[in-house]
């Protein structure tokens, strides 16, 4: 019989919730605080310490928000509609509109302190990353949510009528936990591809593939090509610092300056090194601005001893996988509703195609979305957790967990976490083949990817770090298949997605392109609302 490590340990922290949240960041702040709200009895289980989780604690993320003026709006929402490709919807577009200002006028009322206009407005279109999830911290505890910190949840629970709750690990005591819950709310975060080891930390998409084992959807893998710029030596991605910065190559030559850098910074990669000086901050209000803004951004670089204010620092690119690009799991309703009964999505966790398209959300878009897609789906797990008339704790539910978890009977190698992650990075990190797309790259990197999943039936450590990071290291595989598989079968261009042999956007494929499975993986299409806006001739189209 094949093995199952966390199976066999003593489960030693059980009980029962209406509402199970797996996450820690903004996404699962709100989706606990709302479905509390709505009545629901609230588990929130993180990987790390809701207050420090996910990528706004450390720093800083600017906020979507447009006056509700119907014309600037519209403008808006039109301007990301074509920019995205006609993917997006535009009434998810407008309720993100809406719901942002709603959940930001609760922030301010909590006791945030937004800065004012000259005539006393508060001007919420940043949030200190530190300050906003030390408040979401104290709101989430004082609606009543039970909080378990260091306590990453490894799969999920279900059974013929969905999902009932998950499965984890307690990272300071050991002790294996389960939580039967019929709604469950994945708010992990997506799959990064950051560091040249396990720095990943949470952005391994162990909630895509909890989800993808129990039959959940994916969709928009193929949007997930974005890289960010990084010190070189560090893996803190904040591209928009470089608004600040002039590039120079490696004689000290001036190359671009200001907000002109971002998008170039691969192709001038590519033909040698690239430094960075923040030398555009050239005040110390400036400076200070900036330091506060993002502090994370510093800490890599005052460690290494630069001053990025004055001196020049090398730079290279991060891929973001599905954290900026757009890819997670699909969503059925405007609840945040999954593909399986009981199952939840919001943040990163959930596709952002509805409202950014076949582009990236970039920090405004993915912020809001964070706290408009954690509301919603809050409150329809709690809706639909309340109308059940069948306790959690009477369902013969059963861990849906497999890949990093189970070994195969026949199968005496050892699963090494470390080497296997090395290998997936070999594959999906180069530009050369994940940036600048071929069919021909794109397909080989897929096969030596598929030529893996035979590690993940290795004997897994009994240690709860072996456990934690195997079930990583089968995150990571399953991601980087995902992202190459929809990259493939979407022979176009568009936004994010791209294929040399296919440089320009074909109006016939307008659609979204749904995922399913884990080793053999199925694909197909999904219509969107706006396709045939985009088939029709110019002067027909009302923009």
């Amino acid at each position: 019989m094949p093995q199952h490590t966390l199976q066999e340990q003593v489960v030693r922290q059980q009980t029962t919730a209406d509402v199970l949240v797996l996450g820690g960041g903004p996404a699962g702040a709100w989706a606990a605080w709302s479905a509390a709200s709505h009545g629901a009895k609230v588990i929130l289980a993180d990987k790390g310490y809701l207050g420090t989780s996910g990528a706004t604690a450390p720093g800083g993320t600017t906020l979507l928000v447009i006056p509700p003026v119907a014309k600037l709006r519209e403008q808006a929402v039109a301007a990301r509609l074509r920019a995205g490709g006609y993917l997006s919807e535009n009434a998810w577009i407008h309720r993100v509109l809406d719901q942002v200002e709603r959940n930001l006028e609760l922030v301010e009322q909590w006791g945030y302190p937004f800065p004012r206009d000259e005539a006393g407005r508060p001007l919420r279109t940043h949030l200190h990353g530190p300050e906003y999830m030390k408040l979401m911290r104290r709101v989430v505890r004082k609606a009543g949510v039970k909080i378990w910190d260091q306590s990453p949840a490894l799969e999920l629970l279900h059974d013929r009528h969905g999902v009932g709750g998950a499965r984890g690990v307690n990272r300071l005591t050991g002790e294996t936990w389960e939580v039967r819950a019929n709604a469950v709310v994945i708010a992990t975060g997506g799959c990064a591809f950051l560091s040249k080891g396990l720095g990943c930390n949470v952005l391994t998409g162990e909630g895509l593939l909890m989800a993808a084992e129990t039959g959940a959807d994916l969709s928009g893998m193929e949007f997930s090509r974005q890289y960010a710029p990084s010190f070189e030596g560090g893996t803190v991605t904040r591209g928009r610092m470089l608004a600040w910065a002039t590039l120079y190559d490696g004689a000290g030559r001036p190359i671009l300056r200001g907000d002109r850098t971002f998008g170039s910074i691969p192709e001038l990669l590519v033909k040698g090194p690239v430094y960075a000086s923040l030398d555009l901050a050239d005040t110390p209000e400036k400076r200070e601005f900036l330091r506060r803004a993002h502090p994370i951004f510093f800490m890599p670089l005052e460690r290494a001893g630069i001053d990025p204010f004055r001196d020049k620092f090398p730079l290279t690119l991060r891929y973001e996988g599905t954290m900026r690009g757009t890819g997670g799991l699909r969503l059925t309703g405007a609840d945040c509703a999954a593909s399986v009964p009981g199952l939840y999505a919001a943040g990163d966790a959930a596709s952002r195609e509805k409202v950014t398209g076949a582009i990236s959300g970039g920090g405004a878009y993915n912020a809001s979305w964070a706290i408009c897609s954690g509301s919603w789906a809050g409150e329809g797990a709690a809706r639909y957790a309340l109308s059940q008339t069948r306790h959690a704790d009477s369902r013969e539910l059963a861990p849906a967990g497999r890949h990093g978890l189970q070994a195969g009977a026949d199968k005496p190698h050892r699963l090494e976490a470390k080497p296997l992650i090395a290998a997936v990075q070999r594959e999906v990190l180069p530009l050369e083949t994940n940036y600048f797309r071929s069919e021909a790259g794109v397909s080989a990197a897929l096969r030596r990817l598929d030529s893996l999943l035979p590690e993940l039936g290795g004997v897994i450590p009994s240690t709860v770090q072996g456990i934690v990071q195997s079930r990583e290291a089968a995150a990571l595989l399953m991601a980087g298949r995902w992202i190459y598989t929809a990259a493939l079968a979407r022979r176009e261009t568009r936004g994010l997605a791209h294929l040399a042999e296919y440089p320009q956007l074909d109006p016939q494929q307008t659609h979204r392109l749904i995922l399913s499975g884990t080793v053999r993986i199925g694909i197909r299409t999904e219509s969107v609302p706006h396709a045939r806006e985009l088939q029709l001739p110019a002067e027909g189209r009302a923009i």
